[in-house]
Parts: structure tokens; C-alpha cells; sequence
């Protein structure tokens, strides 16, 4: 098998969509015995205070409207917020309702773009 380059794997990682991307990050954290979340949170300290110094610092994420693909929508708010399937269901269900709320604006837009990608109607506040 070729070695990739780095520019090869940060082109094939900028084409993955946020769930993809997601799941990427669990089978490398099984695979090597190595967690991702010290390292995620010090890499997003430094937009989070970039935004910061422009916006709020924690915003929500509502979803208004589920639009005509409800399946999608509730497997990407049971990824979004680590939720079971039934529970995810339930609060897809009751739209327009908040998904997240206290987080930064960063961590935001990712969800709301799973979530527009799902045929989700979102809005951060």
C-alpha cells in the first residue's frame, strides 16, 4: 500500500462530512488506545476565544422544523447529543425545541451543518 501524504489525507478529511469526520475520530481513539478530547479542546481554545471577542461565547442550537427527512434528522441529533434512538426521537419530535444549549459558537455551527445536511430547519441563538 502507497503512504499518503499529508495533503492527501487533509483533502480526503476536508471532503467527510461532520458525522463521518466524528466517526473517524472514535476508530482512530480505539484503534491506538488514545482519546481525542484533550487535544480537540486545547485546538478549538483558540477560535472559541476569537469568537469570543466578536459574539457570545455560548449560544444554543434549536431545531425549528424537521423538513421531509425525520430519520436523518433524529440519527444526527442522537450523534449530535449522545442520546438513545427513542429519546433522540422524542425530541426531534417536539420541533421547534433546543438540541444543545451553553456552547460555543464554533461547536455550534458544526452541529447546525449536520443537522442542515439532514434536511433540518436550525437556528443558533
Amino acid at each position: 500500500m502507497a503512504k499518503l501524504t499529508k495533503e492527501e489525507i487533509i483533502a480526503s478529511l476536508k471532503e467527510m462530512s461532520v458525522l463521518e469526520l466524528n466517526d473517524l475520530v472514535k476508530a482512530v481513539e480505539e484503534e491506538f488506545g488514545v482519546s481525542a478530547a484533550a487535544p480537540v479542546a486545547a485546538a478549538a481554545a483558540a477560535p472559541a476565544e476569537e469568537e469570543a471577542a466578536k459574539g457570545p461565547s455560548e449560544v444554543s442550537l434549536f431545531v425549528k422544523a424537521v423538513g421531509p427527512t425525520k430519520v436523518q434528522v433524529i440519527k444526527a441529533v442522537q450523534a449530535i447529543t449522545g442520546l438513545g434512538l427513542m429519546d433522540a426521537k422524542k425530541l426531534v419530535d417536539k420541533a421547534p425545541v433546543a438540541i444543545k444549549e451553553k456552547i460555543s459558537p464554533v461547536e455550534a455551527e458544526e452541529h447546525k451543518k449536520a443537522l442542515v445536511e439532514a434536511g433540518a430547519e436550525v437556528e443558533i441563538k
